[in-house]
């Protein structure tokens, strides 16, 4: 699947959820969503890593992981930032600094 597919799928998704929505729905929910969903995240990891107890470990994890890539996703978008190619360029400078590092 290309990348690109995945900004459209989280576009489509997050047009429905406005229209279907009873308030305003901006970058700000968005980003409050994001945050539960990480600590929801952060959870699932400590259970996978038992450190936490935990039911259904595995499949929980591959749904809050989509949700926290939705999420930025679309928080991405609303903020008219090309993700796809700034996570690229994000990646070329980290790649660099550890290089560096050695």
């Amino acid at each position: 699947m290309e990348f690109s597919e995945l900004v459209s799928k989280a576009r489509e998704v997050k047009e429905k959820y406005r229209e279907t929505s009873q308030q305003q729905v901006g970058v700000a929910e968005y980003a409050k969503g994001f945050m539960g969903d990480v600590g929801d995240l952060v959870k699932l990891v400590m259970a996978k890593n038992e450190f936490r107890k935990g039911e259904n470990v595995d499949e929980k994890l591959v749904h809050e992981l989509s949700d926290c890539l939705w999420s930025i996703l679309v928080i991405a978008d609303e903020l008219e930032i090309d993700i796809g190619s700034k996570f690229m360029e994000e990646m070329d400078i980290l790649r660099k600094k550890i290089e560096r590092g050695r």
